[in-house]
């Protein structure tokens, strides 16, 4: 199955993670094996109605049987979350695209983790494969109450010097300034949680080396205005067909109006489905996913939000 297919998969079984989270496990109806993934990874869950939610893979990448899942209900949500709890009991039929990975773990001698509710989810794998490399790592985890914090029964058996669990009404907010306020060399950082969480580690990362915050995003930063407000060009590679973009559409909506086979899923940017190659003009990036330097490269774009910032664009299409 490639990343884009799409598969039918059966919940295998159904537990509580925390308060408000449910852990899927997922598995082939006919006990086939599922594409291979690494720490980072994540899939979209096709739901009813057209919805198409994106939730990071936690298991074990060594279990090719299994993926597994956690939810967060969020009632003011856009329903995904809802669908899932509400809907996806044991023995249910959910479609399931992917997995890609927008959030990969780099080659680093040192890793320092932090992790926000719900954004514990991508870090899991990852501590389980610095640990089997034999890398230095630790761990900072909050949440609003141990009650909210997901898989805390098997963090808090291995709470140590690596492991420290940050409940608010027990500790206060995690003390960023200590732990990032002096750069660490040959060290990255991984951040996963609520925006609050992201961009205050972002403000403290500002010093570090370029390259060494990574952080995924469940829900899209704020890119400012875009750099034009008014129309341009978008060159199809393949046919030289040209098609314009008006200020009030996006790039995956010209492009889907005009027969273009494009898919997509979160149409926010923070997904990765739309990524589209760019073999000329300038991007106006406006996702939440790229790097500075990927961002910098202009080889690629995520056509849901990014836009130009030139007259036109040539599009691997």
């Amino acid at each position: 199955m490639t990343t884009d297919a799409e598969q039918a998969l059966r919940v295998d079984r159904r537990t509580t993670g925390a308060e408000g989270v449910v852990v899927l496990d997922l598995r082939d109806p006919a006990g086939a094996e599922l594409p291979a993934w690494e720490p980072g990874a994540h899939v979209d869950l096709v739901l009813a109605d057209g919805l198409v939610r994106q939730y990071s893979l936690c298991g074990d990448p060594a279990d090719r049987t299994l993926w597994r899942v956690a939810v967060l209900r969020e009632p003011e949500g856009r329903g995904g979350s809802v669908h899932v709890h509400e809907q996806l009991v044991e023995g249910a039929t959910v479609g399931v695209r992917g997995p890609r990975n927008h959030f990969p773990l780099a080659e680093a001698p040192r890793y320092l983790f932090v992790a926000g509710g719900i954004g514990i989810t991508p870090i899991l794998p990852m501590l389980r494969a610095t640990e089997a490399a034999g890398r230095e790592w630790e761990l900072h985890y909050g949440g609003r109450s141990r009650r909210s914090m997901a898989f805390l029964e098997a963090l808090e058996d291995a709470t140590g010097e690596r492991i420290t669990l940050h409940p608010q009404d027990e500790v206060g907010l995690i003390d960023l300034d200590r732990l990032l306020g002096v750069p660490r060399p040959d060290t990255l950082v991984y951040c996963c949680g609520p925006e609050p969480l992201l961009a205050a580690v972002e403000a403290r990362c500002a010093a570090w080396p370029e390259g060494a915050l990574h952080v995924e995003r469940f829900t899209p930063r704020d890119a400012g205005e875009p750099v034009r407000s008014d129309a341009f060009e978008v060159e199809l590679a393949t046919t030289g067909e040209v098609l314009t973009v008006p200020p009030e559409k996006s790039v995956l909506q010209v492009l889907e109006e005009a027969g273009v086979d494009v898919l997509s899923s979160c149409t926010e940017g923070t997904c990765g489905t739309c990524e589209t190659g760019v073999l000329g003009g300038e991007v106006d990036h406006r996702d939440s996913l790229l790097t500075p330097a990927e961002q910098a490269a202009n080889d690629t774009m995520f056509v849901c939000v990014s836009r130009a910032a030139g007259p036109r664009l040539v599009l691997d299409l």
